[in-house]
């Protein structure tokens, strides 16, 4: 049965401040969907939201994933139940390996559903992320060192394609996985992605300003964002539109709607 996230009418505060005002979206497994906007939109708001980071807070509306009320949901059991978020800035971790970092990840996983279950063995565990940093590219030496730590912005998204591989998630959101990349890590994280998708069957909330990771991650929905709601709806042909013609149009629509009503 297929997975889906569902966005009814979703609104959310930051510091006591609206900034989600009323999001609809269905997003199925299996399904790549872009969201792009101008800054200050509410994209990445929408992210955390989802994610359950506390410092975003639901007012009203409901979020469906897997017939279950997300928003109900720790942050942990959202992970456990097929959500994933990869971060814009993912964060440095010194001290932990990032083997550690993803053994524990699987053994946590694990004991949250079996508190018995002893977790994956060393020797298992070393199999496994063998084959997933085989499945992609990503050079084993990676493993022995500390989380992000002096890693290059690319080395960081590569990571988190890393990590969901490892955790095999239905739905992954990538809030601005393109920021700050050049175009051959741009490529690299893009086919991990894709790579990713095919293998899981896993759906997309690709977060971007821009068409060029489009290139390479090819959405089958483009919406469009502004002041925390989704606006405009359409096909890939919607974001070449937004690279050619920027946002203005968009606005000078929204507004015009906005004083109709």
């Amino acid at each position: 049965m297929t997975t889906a996230l569902e966005i009814k009418n979703l609104h959310a505060n930051v510091a006591d401040q609206p900034i989600l005002k009323g999001i609809d979206l269905l997003i199925r497994q299996g399904e790549v969907h872009a969201l792009m906007g101008p800054n200050g939109s509410g994209k990445s708001t929408l992210a955390y939201t989802l994610a359950g980071h506390p410092a975003y807070e639901p007012t009203a509306g409901q979020v469906i994933f897997d017939g279950q009320d997300l928003m109900e949901m720790e942050a942990d059991e959202r992970s456990r139940a097929g959500l994933f978020l990869a971060f814009q800035y993912p964060a440095s971790v010194p001290g932990v390996t990032l083997a550690k970092f993803l053994r524990q990840t699987i053994n946590s996983r694990r004991q949250a559903e079996d508190p018995e279950d002893s977790g994956i063995s060393i020797p298992a565990f070393r199999r496994f992320l063998t084959d997933k940093m085989n499945m992609l590219g990503i050079d084993p030496k990676f493993a022995g060192r500390y989380l992000n730590e002096g890693f290059s912005g690319g080395e960081k998204k590569r990571v988190e394609v890393l990590q969901m591989a490892t955790v095999e998630p239905k739905i992954a959101i990538m809030d601005e996985s393109d920021s700050g990349l050049d175009i051959d890590a741009l490529r690299i994280v893009s086919e991990g992605a894709n790579q990713l998708r095919e293998d899981f069957d896993m759906g997309l909330l690709v977060i971007t300003h821009y068409q060029r990771i489009l290139n390479y991650i090819q959405p089958d929905y483009v919406h469009i964002m502004l002041d925390g709601r989704i606006v405009e709806s359409g096909g890939p042909e919607l974001a070449l539109e937004l690279e050619e013609r920027g946002y203005d149009w968009v606005r000078e629509k929204y507004n015009n709607k906005a004083e109709e009503a």
